[in-house]
């Protein structure tokens, strides 16, 4: 297509400079052919581009990582967890139960203001529905994004629905020890 709309560029040239009355022409076909020809030059090496590696995913279930640190509630403690993560090259995204807000904050919070407080974009954030266990929201989405789960809650109640979370390496075990995340196995 590219040497297509080149040739057809050079015959509006020729034309405008050689036959009396199209010498306005030029001022459409040259610019025409100098960008055809600009996209010929450099067809060859967008395409020669890697594609970036997809980075693997990671559901972390914020609710359950946020205790992680001597027990207490700690928004901190998800925000190092999720920090060691990306540094690992991980893709991360965080589900709380609707009640958070209150165990860190006194308050509701919601997916903006929990992502932050994580200095995450929004998007990958959730602050599930009030009534709502964020367990099935969890593990629906590491299902459907081939993700993950880092979180130290075993998901029995859900095996029958998940059996994945009964496979080894699915769910990331891990804890803070002196403010430094650390994970069972390998991520």
């Amino acid at each position: 297509m590219i040497v297509f709309i080149a040739l057809l560029s050079c015959a509006g040239l020729a034309l405008s400079l050689f036959v009396p009355g199209w010498s306005d022409f030029v001022l459409l076909a040259g610019p025409c052919l100098l960008a055809s020809l600009w996209l010929w030059w450099r067809a060859p090496r967008a395409k020669a581009k890697p594609d970036a590696p997809k980075k693997a995913q990671v559901v972390v279930d914020g609710s359950n990582v946020m205790h992680w640190e001597n027990g207490q509630p700690s928004v901190e403690a998800v925000r190092r967890v999720v920090r060691a993560l990306e540094s690992k090259g991980l893709g991360v995204g965080v589900m709380f139960d609707a009640n958070a807000g209150y165990k860190t904050h006194d308050r509701y919070q919601d997916d903006a203001e929990m992502a932050r407080r994580l200095g995450l974009p929004t998007d990958r954030v959730l602050v599930v529905p009030k009534g709502v266990q964020a367990d099935t929201y969890i593990l629906k989405a590491a299902r459907r994004l081939g993700a993950r789960v880092v979180t130290n809650d075993r998901f029995r109640d859900w095996q029958a629905d998940f059996p994945e979370v009964a496979q080894p390496g699915f769910l990331i075990r891990g804890g803070l020890t002196q403010g430094k995340p650390w994970f069972d196995g390998p991520l």
